[in-house]
């Protein structure tokens, strides 16, 4: 038995005795060997931040393997005899790049940076594997990687040149590398990338490749909880097994490892069979093929798809199912190491295998051993009866699966296999089915049947009643009829059910039936009944699409700019550079300091109690854990904290008022004990007697509100134009919030100076609110407080003010402790403390011409505020500013109010009200035109703003050119051949309908709060001519560092390689506001060429005297001659105000306004609500761009982040108000296989900014909303399916717009069978709200 650890890691070697079996790789990278290129992002394999790549050799075929994994989920003890490589290991900038890392980088595909080395080591991982790779291995490449920033376009478009359809004979020449005329006006030069040399790669250590004796190793790793075995044949597993029924064995580990993080489940013996040949055997049979149990997805998906291209197509029906099943089986990460005999040991009642499985009675082999020692092998069917109860099977406990076996099907056997989930990729089903069905020979006749079904219970089930039925029956429509109606009775869901979306599930059931027949119909041809042409496309999918288009069109500079003058010219990211090859350092890649400590905090699980009992003894009483802290470390000032009303505490004093409040927080020497510890602390609680509210619609029920809300808007008489309208209409639109997802969570660092000093790191969009903060918690003076920020992986809002869950107690405990104190927290804790936008209810009514001149509107505007104000009113107040979008409305009638519930506070996000109030604006427009029966682009342009026209709230409109951008972009998308296109689409196919829809968007560039819209900067030039910039910004992926470069090289006449800027600090630049609402890239831009010209001033005479010098002989001397070379700027924005209808009525509440127009095409799935994006064009009006490639980056990550919260991303909380989704796993950001087909984005030209550094316009939020245009395209497809069965244009859809949503609102016959119990008659197992 060896108990010593051996593996590589970037061609050292590492040697570690008696590993800790609960180290995952990426805690072992980063705590052990300071590799912190690979970062944490959600610890469940789920975004792909942690990819690295592990290299073996597998002796039978005599191969290296190089795999992408998951680092968090990856033991560490299982990497013996393994080689790792991570993103340091194939390039840096002290050295050289590797290409992998260039071409990210050059093509703008890193904007925060915190996902970047996972996405090289996923294409380094695949480039390691195929030297050319295609298109379709760049598609499955990236399923488990995920990006909050870019929009995943750039990145496809830097990879793709390493694809083979890219490449060809022309060399520089060829028309994929040169598509522009000239190189100033395309985003990057493809042909100026190194080539790709795959003999410089770094190689296999010999060692491990030489000798087989780490592989012979018997391994046994114990801690003091776990221990970890890695038998070396079958019978000394089988023993273990024996001795340890209760053992897990762990190949993947994706779903162990899972359960260990998450579920917090504890298993003392680990039993891994790497080394058991038995278990790996692949071995093609006469009849099927046989794949040993711990064999890779990857590896049969390999091996299916060789045969499927060997055999008759006939006999690889059950093949095909399998590869298309494992093409959207998790990511790639997961499927290079999870095994098919993990998927059937687990049991989970939504496995995307096992259906398949079950229909097909796969024969798996089983084995024990007898008391004797004999080795008992046995086989088992999985039949109906495989499953007994939830994740459990026929196979005991104490034996071991060996393999499965996937036979080969026959001339008259047809298989067909469907999955829904809330994403086509990386994601678990809702629903999925499996149906074999074998015919008597060359008929239509059922002989035999098999169906499985996922999703409907809680475990796979099949139905054999409903089988039994179409025994010799007639594959017909007819049969097809009796089929749906007998499942919908033989495979009901409780009301209640697990997992909610119960009548979607139900129809899913008879609808993915229904999808099988009419792809076994087809695939029968003339035996069977003729389907109608219009039904033949409804037992598709939607794939991937091969051949992803794409455009950006920008403004070129003027020829005669200076070289060195990068304005204007679309620069790579400051930093790319750094974060594509792991070195930008983010808050928790600092290295440990001397005696730091780690903190973890201690959460509510009631949404509303009092707090009886805090008990910390039983963690104390372990070692490592050093002292509790809660409110009674406080007084009630320094408690008592919030970012406009001081309405929350650092700890909850007293009661709780959400699941997720702080109520303490566990000091320990680690991460993993302190968090161990802070679940040991007790706490009791007594339910009080007020109602818990968790939804808008409960809160309007309990008239439970805020007193704080902004002031009702009025312009006009509301009354007495809907007495003069030709119509009125009421209507209702609702939609919910959005977690932010930035692939950094809240992380702080925290260390004590002197005695009565604090330095924090933290990952904050703003370092003087928390500066502030802990000046307040700590009772220092703020000159005593210093926060910094290098670099936030995103941040979207999220960072704004929810800081101070992290911030506060970790600077508190610093402070009482006298030690460094660190924290990050973990998706899930991150997730469930935060906050989220906040969810909106529009109420309205509305009076309008018989043309579509919309006259009057009347509108309440509800929000979902959570617990506490936050900046909850001021997102409200900029909801009721943007409700009428770009449509002039000249009497209006706004109330808003702040529900007052038991969730965690809501908070800023990307557009910060501004798409929730533009969401009910185009209701309210689409309304009126299907009303009046007209086009609604010609009921827009009659309603638009025009140049001079006043806003509700008395802004007037200077200029604004919506109506060209609106023209733009009807051209530049085909808008009229589209729509031509699509009612001929539509009136061909009745389960698949396409729509599209154009949405302008109107976003008012300034803060709410009047000193808040000032900025701030400090430059220091030193005596070598290098400058370090300073400014009160915070660099978040946005690029806003990039610009604030350029800005200054233009303004000094330098190159911008002598800038560079340190980090956002505030004991550089004082007083800061946040870096929000657009503005940063203004008021800091601003502030900038303030402090330049100072220093221009004081460098004239010097460039006077010496006119033919160089800039730095300038600098020198002015050095010599004590010119000061430091320089503050400051800028506040003039000419504007805070809007009030009698004291203030003229303000100019907004600087000025960005706008711009989207169109989308949209195909759905009639059947499954399934959709895919055909086409996006955006045409955005941002002045004259700083930078192309960043801002064309922020408008393409802001429509996709706005595609996300109007149809993907749906956040479920349960009656008790506890967030169930909490990680990728179940919260669904849009991924690669989301992005529209083609994609083309736009910059207004010639439309310079007066009101803003170098004539540039705000970019970050304005385009987020333009994502809307998805859901409303999808709402005129789902109105097509309607009017197929008769049904009206004018029907409900909540955003998001779900899979389960849209399929429901597509209503027909399936969808008929679905008996929905009445509201109050049941607990639904998730709400709303």
């Amino acid at each position: 038995m060896n108990s010593v650890l051996v593996f590589f890691v970037n061609g050292k070697k590492v040697t570690e005795n008696n590993p800790d079996p609960e180290f995952t790789l990426l805690t072992y990278l980063r705590e052990k060997l300071r590799l912190c290129g690979t970062k944490l992002g959600c610890a469940e394999g789920g975004c792909g931040a942690c990819t690295v790549m592990v290299s073996r050799l597998d002796r039978r075929a005599n191969r290296i393997l190089h795999l992408a994994v998951n680092a968090c989920l990856t033991p560490v003890c299982s990497l013996h005899g393994c080689a790792v490589t991570t993103v340091e290991g194939i390039g840096s900038t002290r050295t050289r790049l590797h290409p992998v890392q260039e071409r990210l980088a050059k093509a703008h595909g890193s904007q925060c940076g915190f996902c970047s080395p996972g996405m090289v080591m996923s294409m380094y991982a695949l480039l390691r594997n195929a030297e050319k790779p295609s298109m379709r291995d760049l598609e499955m490449t990236f399923q488990g990687n995920l990006c909050r920033c870019t929009g995943y376009r750039p990145i496809l478009e830097g990879y793709k040149t390493f694809t083979k359809e890219f490449q060809c004979g022309m060399g520089d020449k060829c028309c994929k590398v040169k598509t522009f005329s000239s190189e100033n006006d395309k985003l990057f030069e493809a042909s100026n990338f190194q080539p790709l040399d795959p003999s410089q790669e770094p190689i296999f250590p010999p060692e491990l490749q030489l000798s087989d004796f780490l592989d012979k190793q018997n391994l046994i790793f114990r801690s003091e909880r776990v221990t970890w075995y890695r038998p070396t044949n079958l019978k000394e597993l089988l023993q273990l097994k024996a001795k340890h029924p209760g053992a897990k064995l762990i190949v993947g580990n994706t779903e162990v490892g899972v359960e260990i993080k998450f579920k917090h489940m504890l298993y003392p013996h680990l039993i891994n069979p790497s080394q058991v040949k038995d278990l790996l055997e692949i071995r093609d049979c006469q009849d099927g093929i046989y794949f040993g149990a711990a064999v890779s997805l990857s590896e049969i998906d390999a091996h299916l798809r060789k045969r499927i291209e060997e055999l008759p197509e006939s006999e690889t029906r059950l093949f095909q199912c399998s590869v298309e099943m494992l093409h959207h089986f998790a990511g790639k990460q997961i499927r290079n190491v999870a095994c098919l005999g993990g998927n059937i040991m687990t049991g989970s009642p939504i496995s995307d295998v096992n259906p398949l499985l079950l229909a097909a009675g796969s024969q798996l082999e089983v084995a024990s051993v007898s008391s004797s020692g004999e080795i008992q092998r046995r086989k088992v069917k999985m039949d109906n009866g495989f499953f007994t109860s939830y994740r459990r099977s026929v196979i005991e406990d104490h034996e071991a699966l060996l393999g499965i076996f996937l036979k080969k099907t026959c001339k008259d056997e047809y298989m067909v296999a469907f999955k829904q989930s809330r994403r086509r990729s990386d994601d678990i089903a809702i629903v999925n089915a499996a149906i074999n069905v074998r015919f008597q020979e060359n008929t239509n006749i059922v002989s035999e049947i098999s169906m499985a079904f996922g999703g409907m219970a809680p475990t796979t089930v099949m139905a054999p009643i409903t089988s039994q039925l179409m025994i010799n029956q007639q594959w017909n429509h007819q049969l097809m009829e009796k089929v749906i109606e007998s499942l919908s009775k033989e495979l009901p869901l409780d009301a209640s059910a697990p997992g909610g979306m119960i009548a979607y599930r139900r129809a899913l059931l008879v609808s993915l039936f229904f999808k099988a027949f009419l792809v076994i119909s087809q695939k029968l041809g003339n035996l069977g009944d003729s389907l109608p042409t219009k039904e033949q496309s409804g037992g598709e999918r939607f794939h991937f699409p091969s051949n992803l288009k794409s455009a950006q069109i920008f403004e070129c500079v003027s020829s005669e700019q200076a070289i060195c003058d990068p304005i204007g010219r679309p620069q790579v990211h400051a930093a790319a550079l750094k974060q594509v090859t792991g070195e930008a350092i983010y808050t928790d890649d600092i290295p440990a300091m001397a005696g730091e400590v780690y903190l973890a905090l201690v959460l509510s699980s009631k949404p509303l109690a009092k707090i009886t009992k805090l008990d910390a003894s039983e963690a104390l009483a372990l070692e490592g854990v050093h002292r509790f802290f809660c409110h009674k470390d406080l007084n009630d000032q320094e408690n008592e904290v919030g970012r406009v009303a001081h309405d929350e505490h650092v700890f909850a004093a007293g009661e709780v008022r959400c699941c997720g409040q702080v109520i303490g927080a566990i000091a320990a020497d680690n991460k993993t004990l302190a968090q161990r510890a802070a679940r040991m602390v007790k706490v009791e609680y007594q339910e009080l007697e007020e109602p818990v509210i968790l939804t808008i619609e409960e809160a309007i029920k309990h008239r439970s509100f805020f007193s704080q809300h902004p002031r009702p808007l009025i312009q006009g008489n509301v009354e007495e134009a809907f007495t003069q309208a030709d119509h009125l209409y009421e209507g209702t639109c609702r939609m919910g919030g959005q977690e932010h997802f930035y692939l950094e969570t809240h992380a702080a660092l925290a260390v004590p100076r002197d005695s009565d000093e604090l330095e924090l790191f933290c990952s904050t969009q703003n370092p003087t609110e928390v500066q502030k903060l802990v000046a307040n918690v700590t009772s220092l003076p703020a000159n005593k407080v210093v926060c910094r920020t290098k670099r936030l992986g995103g941040g979207f809002g999220g960072k704004e003010s929810r800081t101070i869950s992290v911030a506060l107690p970790v600077a508190l405990v610093a402070h009482r402790m006298g030690r460094p104190v660190r924290c990050m927290l973990d998706r899930d804790e991150d997730m469930l403390i935060t906050g989220t936008r906040h969810p909106f209810l529009f109420k309205y009514k509305v009076g309008f011409s018989k043309e579509g001149l919309i006259t009057a509107c009347d509108i309440e505007c509800y929000s979902n505020a959570g617990y506490s104000l936050d900046v909850s009113v001021a997102v409200l107040e900029r909801a009721m500013f943007h409700f009428e979008n770009c449509y002039r409305i000249p009497n209006v009638r706004v109330m808003g109010r702040l529900c007052k519930t038991n969730l965690a506070s809501n908070t800023a996000f990307r557009g910060f009200g501004g798409p929730q109030g533009m969401f009910a604006g185009e209701h309210i427009i689409r309304d009126v035109a299907r009303i009046v029966g007209r086009d609604v682009v010609d009921v827009m342009r009659l309603n638009f703003y025009k140049t001079g026209d006043y806003t509700h709230y008395r802004q007037q409109l200077d200029h604004f050119p919506i109506e060209r951008c609106l023209e733009d972009c009807l051209r530049q998308s085909r808008y009229e051949k589209k729509l031509e296109e699509i009612t001929a689409f539509n009136r061909e196919n009745r389960w698949r309908k396409r729509g599209m829809a154009v949405v302008p968007t109107k976003y008012g560039i300034a803060f709410g709060v009047l000193h808040l819209n000032q900025g701030g900067a400090l430059i220091h030039i030193y005596a070598d001519g290098s400058v370090l910039l300073s400014h009160g910004g915070v660099e978040m992926g946005q690029g806003l560092h990039t610009k604030m470069i350029q800005c200054v090289a233009r303004a000094l006449g330098i190159p911008h390689e002598l800038i560079h800027i340190a980090e956002a600090s505030t004991d550089k630049v004082p007083n800061t506001s946040a870096t929000a609402a657009s503005l940063a890239s203004d008021l800091n831009g601003m502030a900038v060429l303030d402090a330049c010209e100072k220093l221009n001033q004081r460098l004239a005479p010097i460039k006077e005297a010496l006119p033919h010098k160089t800039w730095k002989e300038w600098i020198k001397k002015a050095y010599l001659d004590r010119v000061s070379l430091s320089a503050t700027g400051f800028y506040a924005i003039p000419d504007i105000g805070v809007y009030h209808p009698e004291s203030n009525p003229n303000a100019r509440t907004f600087s000025y306004f960005t706008n711009g127009v989207g169109i989308s095409v949209v195909e759905i799935d009639c059947l499954t609500g399934d959709h895919q994006v055909l086409s996006t064009d955006i045409v955005m009006d941002i002045g004259s761009s700083l930078n192309p490639a960043i801002d064309i980056g922020q408008i393409e990550g802001a429509f996709m982040q706005g595609y996300g919260l109007f149809t993907l991303e749906e956040l479920v909380y349960s009656p008790q108000g506890m967030l169930m989704s909490r990680g990728p796993g179940m919260y669904k950001v849009p991924g690669f296989e989301d992005i529209p087909g083609e994609f083309n984005v736009s910059l207004l030209t010639g439309a310079p900014n007066p009101r803003a550094v170098y004539s540039s316009k705000a970019v970050g939020e304005p385009p987020l909303f333009i994502g809307s245009s998805v859901f409303f395209a999808i709402k005129e497809a789902i109105a097509a399916a309607r009017e197929d069965e008769g049904l009206s244009g004018d029907f409900p859809l909540e955003a998001p717009a779900t899979s389960a949503r849209i399929r429901m609102a597509c209503q027909d016959k399936f969808t008929n069978l679905v008996e929905i119990p009445e509201a109050g008659t049941f607990t639904p197992w998730n709400i709303v709200p």
